[in-house]
């Protein structure tokens, strides 16, 4: 299961270090397993697998950059990481919504799994709200969900000092649209630019 496995890691300049690269490095700080799963639950690109990879679609620094957001829209996670120290990230916090193979539902829809996972994510400038939208893009989703993706977006709240929880009254749901990006009033975590109101 290695091989379907996500990663991330961390480049910085270490002038100490006499690298050939001018002093950049890159290290591997989080590892995220494939799931194995039964082939009969997969969609046909991965059967021969035997597992669902958390493909890895978004990642969401805080402003303050104590925390990092992971979405996984293969197994449905949205992981959140303390970063404080980049070098030794720890989980603080996993929520599960859809997922190819867990099809995790959310609290405004009991017993009604969805498909899709965290996608695309905005992280509010407190850091406190995290949102996010279940489809990828249109090749993507028919490849990974041949069901066919049933759109929603969703709202976490983040703790002051880690944790995730799902907001069971904020969840939108865009039936046979694909929803993707989200833009939050007087910008967010994720944008280029910020407008102040």
């Amino acid at each position: 299961l290695k091989d379907l496995s996500a990663s991330v890691w961390v480049w910085h300049h270490d002038s100490v270090s006499g690298s050939r690269n001018g002093g950049w490095q890159i290290r591997k700080i989080i590892d995220i397993p494939a799931e194995p799963a039964d082939p009969d639950t997969l969609p046909p690109l991965l059967q021969g697998f035997k597992a669902v990879p958390p493909l890895i679609t978004d990642l969401n620094l805080s402003l303050d950059d104590r925390f990092l957001y992971v979405s996984c829209w293969g197994t449905g996670e949205m992981r959140q990481y303390d970063v404080s120290d980049p070098f030794a990230p720890k989980l603080t916090g996993s929520v599960h919504l859809g997922g190819i193979v867990r099809h995790a539902e959310h609290p405004a829809r009991p017993g009604i799994g969805l498909n899709g996972g965290p996608q695309m994510v905005e992280l509010s400038r407190d850091g406190r709200r995290v949102y996010f939208t279940n489809s990828l893009y249109a090749p993507w989703d028919a490849q990974f969900y041949p069901e066919g993706i049933r759109g929603w977006m969703v709202k976490l709240d983040a703790g002051a000092q880690g944790g995730l929880q799902i907001d069971p009254n904020f969840f939108l749901e865009c039936d046979e649209l694909r929803p993707h990006q989200i833009h939050l009033q007087g910008g967010d975590a994720s944008s280029d630019s910020y407008c102040y109101p």
